[in-house]
């Protein structure tokens, strides 16, 4: 069901950051969903069909939203950092100001970010230091507070730190869907054409994020948090108890929606119930902009 998507770029501090990008039928006022993927995908993670109901930019923009999808430094055609440099701070920053000339091109009132796996820690890096901007919400799927000594995470950060990989489809499959009952084969073909070499610094950082970084971050964001981790996640621990342990991280948020995506692996969205995350997220979306709305009326005292 990938549709014609406009392809946009934007330059920040001497970096190009390319990006995908579509909008609803209709101008409908809701506002811009920017979306950040995560290690060994581009931006087109974000326009992989697992269900016949479409991606996640099918499914936005049938609900009147517009999408832009970026591509990370070093993915797509976005400029590579130095290994050296190649940490996600630094993305965040990029991203940042790629974010703000985005919202500031499609005249969004409001902002609402989506990131999966490290697209995810990078999405809350983000909003933690988002006070005062246009961001009315942030969504973290494939993340989560417990990454399992001795899995599939480290197995992958020990790879030399400062080659670029590219893993071979079989072996990617294996680790991003869950069972064969979870997905369509049409998903899992789709799903190769958004696959991506990536640098193994980025796969290095990923298992330490949720104990170097997610602690000071979480208290720092101010605006709600979604999040969903799948069920058969070969990464994460999704048990209910961890999950419960992410959302009570966030002490600062106004509220925070944790739980466990049923029926899928790791790439939640490319599973054919990736269609019922994608629901959530969007409606997760529409209580931010409710809160968003009153705090500008200043009915609350967040």
């Amino acid at each position: 069901m990938a549709k014609q998507r406009d392809l946009l770029t934007f330059e920040v501090d001497g970096h190009k950051i390319t990006a995908i990008a579509a909008r609803p039928t209709e101008p409908s006022g809701k506002p811009l969903i920017a979306a950040l993927h995560g290690g060994t995908y581009t931006a087109r993670y974000f326009d992989v069909a697992g269900g016949p109901e479409g991606s996640f930019i099918d499914v936005a923009t049938a609900h009147g939203y517009p999408v832009v999808a970026f591509d990370r430094p070093g993915y797509g055609g976005s400029t590579p950092l130095a290994p050296e440099a190649n940490t996600f701070g630094r993305h965040a920053e990029l991203l940042e100001g790629a974010l703000a000339q985005a919202a500031a091109g499609f005249a969004a009132d409001g902002l609402f970010l989506v990131g999966h796996s490290i697209g995810g820690m990078i999405a809350l890096m983000i909003a933690a230091r988002a006070e005062g901007t246009s961001l009315i919400g942030v969504s973290a799927t494939g993340m989560g507070a417990v990454i399992p000594p001795g899995g599939a995470a480290e197995a992958l950060g020990s790879l030399p730190p400062d080659e670029i990989v590219d893993l071979p489809y079989e072996e990617r499959d294996m680790v991003m869907f869950g069972p064969a009952h979870t997905y369509r084969a049409e998903g899992l073909l789709e799903a190769h054409d958004s696959y991506a070499p990536v640098p193994v610094r980025e796969l290095i950082q990923a298992p330490a994020w949720p104990r170097e970084h997610l602690p000071a971050v979480a208290p720092r964001v101010r605006v709600p948090v979604h999040n969903a981790l799948a069920e058969h996640d070969a990464l994460w621990d999704s048990s209910p108890s961890n999950v419960a342990r992410f959302a009570a991280m966030f002490t600062a948020a106004p509220f925070v929606d944790a739980s466990v995506a049923r029926g899928t692996g790791h790439c939640i969205d490319h599973h054919t119930l990736g269609f019922a995350t994608h629901l959530r997220q969007l409606a997760f979306a529409e209580e931010c902009a409710a809160w968003a709305a009153a705090r500008r009326r200043g009915e609350n005292g967040n």
